[in-house]
This record gives structure tokens, sequence and C-alpha cells, in this order.
């Protein structure tokens, strides 16, 4: 699988809160923001997997 450049613009405070989140993990800013939204996408995927069972066995 090959990368992609995703570019943000942030305020100062956010970057500052990403830093230090970041930091308490020993990780980047960008290793942090890729594994929170990598954990996203997964929990979305996840539940959306449940629902699908859950109608599958008439539960909802």
């Amino acid at each position: 699988m090959g990368t992609t450049v995703l570019s943000l613009r942030m305020d100062g405070e956010l970057l500052e809160r990403l830093r230090h989140h970041a930091a308490k993990r020993g990780m980047s800013v960008q290793d942090y923001v890729v594994q929170t939204l990598i954990r996203d996408d997964f929990d979305e995927r996840f539940q959306a997997a449940v629902e699908e069972t859950e109608k599958f066995y008439g539960l909802t």
C-alpha cells in the first residue's frame, strides 16, 4: 500500500493539545493523528458489523 500526503490547517491551540497527547504516548503528532484516525475508522466499521449481525439475527 502506498502513502499519500494529507495537509491540515489548524490553530495553534489545537496543535499544542495534539503535541501534548502525542508526547504522553511517546509519539510524534503525525503518528498520533494517524493512529487516532485508524482507531476511529475501526470503531465505525466494527459498529456497522454489529448492526448488520443484529439485523441478520432479528435482534433489532
